[in-house]
């Protein structure tokens, strides 16, 4: 299918707001609004990765003149959905000046002494940059949920903890996009089985994600809540279908362009006499 320019992608792949969420409903093979096969998709992406870069330059220049506006990116899904490999086919179009990129893990002693947000507040995008997360604080309603890290009251705390923090993100000029990479359980089985049969790519396997295989449903259950709970207007979530790598990059990358697009960042005008310093710099040796 090929994509309409009258029908922003935001459109097709906001979830609403405020409804359950089925996640057996959406097909992680599928290729809403997308390019006509993995050779186009891949000359798309390219193409809007141009204009995302120039719009990311102006946004970071116009920071200097006081513009607060800032954008992060939240990428959320399973193992293998492809957070890393976004954050390299995507972001890696970019200039890394006016990128700021956080990847996750598990929290550390000094991280576990804090509430459960600090570790993010540290890694906020400042003005006029891209923050981009892979995995971020929904971790600590997923995995926490999942595998019982905190009390259920806690974790039922958070929610409204999370959409509290990211309405004031919001207000004070960042724009969220949250993207949730939806992935099947058949190809996360083909993507481990590469990882085993690429010495290349064995050190991104644990024989421990076999084990966590057996978890599936239990955190497409998390995911389900922590959509419905933490979609909200301000900060919508967006649903990825992730099968297929060349639709994911390029699904993310439209949407953050999307997004750039709205903002319309502009080059600050020169507080200076321009003609003046040219024909100083012209005069001089």
């Amino acid at each position: 299918m090929t994509h309409k320019a009258s029908t922003s992608l935001r459109d097709r792949l906001r979830l609403p707001t405020g409804e359950p969420v089925d996640l057996a409903r959406y097909d992680a093979a599928g290729t809403p609004a997308g390019p006509d096969g993995k050779a186009a998709g891949k000359a798309a992406t390219a193409r809007s990765g141009e204009r995302l870069a120039v719009l990311q330059e102006r946004l970071w220049a116009a920071s200097t003149k006081g513009d607060r506006r800032r954008v992060l990116l939240v990428l959320q899904g399973m193992d293998t959905s492809g957070k890393g490999g976004t954050v390299k086919h995507v972001i890696g179009l970019l200039n890394p000046s006016g990128c700021r990129i956080t990847a996750f893990k598990a929290p550390t002693a000094e991280e576990r002494a804090h509430p459960f947000l600090w570790r993010v507040e540290q890694a906020l995008p400042v003005p006029g940059e891209l923050g981009i997360f892979d995995r971020s604080h929904y971790e600590d309603v997923l995995i926490a949920r999942v595998r019982e890290l905190a009390p259920a009251p806690e974790i039922a705390r958070r929610y409204e903890q999370i959409n509290r923090f990211e309405r004031s993100l919001a207000d004070y000029g960042t724009t969220l996009v949250k993207c949730f990479l939806h992935l099947s359980s058949e190809e996360q089985r083909r993507r481990l089985l590469k990882r085993l049969d690429k010495p290349e790519k064995r050190w991104k396997f644990a024989a421990s994600d076999i084990d966590d295989r057996a978890l599936w449903p239990a955190f497409q259950e998390a995911y389900e809540i922590a959509l419905e709970r933490c979609g909200t207007s301000y900060a919508p979530w967006y649903l990825i279908p992730a099968d297929h790598k060349w639709y994911r990059n390029w699904a993310v990358s439209t949407l953050l362009l999307e997004h750039f697009e709205e903002l319309d960042p502009r080059y600050p005008k020169a507080d200076f006499d321009v003609a003046e310093c040219r024909k100083r710099l012209l005069e001089r040796p």
